[in-house]
């Protein structure tokens, strides 16, 4: 039994499902086209929201070094994808690769755990992406009124003892379902529609950025690392403030602000020569970013004090500190709205369509039923996955309060990046001779590093979030063992398929 659990699925059959003819994905995304969609996964709430609640509640000025630590964990990791990337370049993300080195059950894992990590972190922006369209139509003093923007879990009393309750969150269903059609419609559709987000967001953090810089006051960054010590927030949380440990949790909280540049790999079988474009598309959004955080959370610490970033401006901050201290660019505040509009809607987009097609791979393995890879006839979509997941996130979007989720789409996406790297240890030992176009440098030094920075965030998020995966993860071996097990077409034959 322990065998087939761990049997791995042999790499000429990844490599023949790569060569798809007519009946696969319609390939036609470039290396330019996967660093933007890349850019458009990663830029988001984590830049705009995480940079500074983790200046906040951890480090101060020095969570510019918080980005630094996050960045080189996802480094490790993405020279590890991008070697896996060029040599297996399969949709499926983590899931395929961990079949190729660790076999059926482990791929079975990271592939339930990929779900949390896209389908419920899509559900959880979208709903972000509501608040902040309200956040916009205020500035033209015009609000959707709030039963129908928050879900029914969700209650609210004005100064005059007014309440109101929510009933349905209708900009975040409304999100959900328009880039739903949009994918369904096809990628390069979707690619157009993400390149044009990505250059309207990442110009205006360039604007912040330049504009920003001769605001700096070098008293906000004094010192620029605080004394060790704790800060009670007003929940009554305690964080570990300043000092290394202040570094380190700051690099917990802003790692949010990378998840995405590993759905970049799900899009192999859509793409043009993948075994080049992939590590391009990989490391190439992954180096954008992380120059653009570094220098974004530099020009944010030194315009505003830490505690604009406790009090007043909290998840608004940047629109605050523009308001606030960068007199005459009230407009550049407005803009900031657009960009997290932007910046969001770009995340969802590339969150369902990674879920999707870690999906669709699955499905052609048999472990979850085939509806999950149909294409459709004339988009070469798998269409009926996009569907399946719009009702699913969108119930979700619509009747479920965004802070249920909490940090479990980081840990989810942080235990991907751990199998990941141990999957590049095992396969250089087991098929060193397999062609590779991109190979990760120092093996096994880099991946143990991989292995090691992103356990070490997963221990700072917490036992509650451990638990919450262990849970998921629970339902997901259920799952397994009624279903997968038996419909697997590595161990059943095709006649009893």
């Amino acid at each position: 039994m322990s065998n087939q659990l761990f049997k791995t699925k042999p790499l000429h059959l990844l490599l023949k499902e790569a060569d798809e003819g007519k009946s696969g994905l319609k390939k036609t995304l470039t290396a330019t086209q996967l660093i933007l969609l890349g850019v458009g996964a990663i830029i988001g709430a984590g830049l705009f929201v995480r940079t500074a609640a983790a200046a906040a509640n951890n480090a101060g000025p020095s969570v510019t070094l918080g980005f630094v630590v996050a960045g080189l964990g996802c480094a490790f990791a993405g020279l590890c994808y991008a070697e896996f990337a060029s040599m297996i370049p399969i949709s499926g993300s983590a899931y395929t690769y961990s079949y190729a080195t660790m076999g059926e059950f482990t791929a079975w894992v990271i592939g339930w755990d990929l779900v949390l990590e896209y389908a419920l972190g899509a559900a959880t922006v979208s709903i972000a992406w509501s608040e902040y369209l309200n956040k916009l139509l205020g500035y033209f003093n015009f609000q959707i009124p709030y039963e129908f923007c928050h879900s029914p879990m969700q209650v609210f009393r004005d100064s005059s003892g007014i309440v109101s309750r929510g009933i349905i969150n209708l900009p975040a269903l409304f999100i959900v379902i328009a880039l739903s059609l949009l994918l369904i419609k096809g990628i390069r559709e979707s690619s157009i529609f993400n390149s044009i987000v990505v250059i309207t967001k990442v110009a205006i953090v360039v604007l912040f950025i330049v504009i920003g810089w001769s605001f700096i006051k070098p008293a906000n960054h004094t010192p620029f690392i605080p004394p060790p010590g704790t800060f009670t927030d007003e929940q009554g949380v305690i964080h570990n403030f300043g000092g290394i440990l202040g570094i380190l949790g700051a690099a917990g909280v802003v790692f949010f602000a990378f998840i995405g540049f590993d759905a970049v790999s799900t899009a192999a079988q859509e793409t043009k020569d993948p075994k080049r474009a992939l590590p391009i598309g990989i490391l190439g959004s992954l180096i954008v970013c992380t120059v653009l955080y570094i220098l974004f959370a530099y020009v944010l610490t030194g315009v505003a004090g830490i505690e604009d970033f406790r009090h007043a401006g909290k998840e608004a901050s940047v629109t605050y500190t523009i308001q606030t201290y960068m007199h005459g660019y009230g407009w550049l505040a407005k803009l900031v709205t657009v960009a997290v509009l932007a910046g969001f809607s770009s995340v969802i987009l590339v969150m369902l369509y990674g879920q999707s097609r870690v999906f669709y791979t699955m499905s052609k393995d048999g472990l979850v039923p085939p509806v999950f890879s149909k294409i459709h006839p004339k988009f070469r979509t798998p269409y009926k996955s996009n569907i399946l997941f719009l009702l699913f996130v969108g119930s979700f979007a619509s009747f479920v309060p965004g802070d249920i989720v909490g940090d479990m789409t980081s840990i989810g996406t942080l235990f991907a990046f751990i199998l990941v790297c141990a999957g590049i240890i095992i396969l250089r030992k087991t098929h060193p001779e397999v062609k590779r176009q991109f190979k990760a440098p120092l093996v096994p030094l880099v991946p143990i590093l991989g292995i090691i920075t992103c356990g070490a965030m997963i221990y700072g998020l917490g036992w509650p979030n451990w638990t919450r995966l262990g849970i998921w993860m629970i339902i997901g071996f259920i799952f397994y063992f009624l279903y997968g097990i038996k419909k697997s077409k590595l161990r059943t034959p095709p006649d009893r398929l």
